[in-house]
């Protein structure tokens, strides 16, 4: 059983940064996309960033230019870095790998940690 765990969330300022880094088990293949979503309080969750085995990304248009996501060296980990943080980036974020041959069609999530953006 695959499973995610992010770890990086927390509070900050407005103007500030976070890493946040996910990092999945219990497979000995190779992932080959995973990406971040986020869902604020009210709202639906929503694509931040995707990144695939080729580096190929996309962004959310509300995120370009501020977040960066990229992968680790370690086998089957994912960064999200986040500049510029406005109250609006305020979310639970979750870490996703989604049904692709890599996961054997299955899609995967974390539990999800928090981003908190004061003003």
């Amino acid at each position: 059983q695959v499973q995610l765990v992010e770890s990086g969330g927390g509070l900050v300022q407005a103007g500030g940064t976070l890493r946040l880094s996910c990092a999945a088990s219990g497979t000995i293949v190779s992932i080959d996309t995973m990406g971040w979503h986020r869902q604020a309080p009210g709202k639906e969750r929503e694509l931040v960033a995707v990144i695939t085995a080729g580096g190929n990304t996309r962004y959310a248009d509300s995120v370009k230019g501020r977040f960066n996501i990229s992968k680790g060296r370690a086998k089957n980990t994912v960064y999200l870095q986040m500049n510029g943080l406005q109250p609006e980036d305020t979310a639970v974020y979750y870490c996703n790998a989604p049904s692709q041959p890599t996961t054997y069609g299955r899609s995967y999530w974390g539990q999800g940690t928090q981003v908190t953006v004061s003003s």
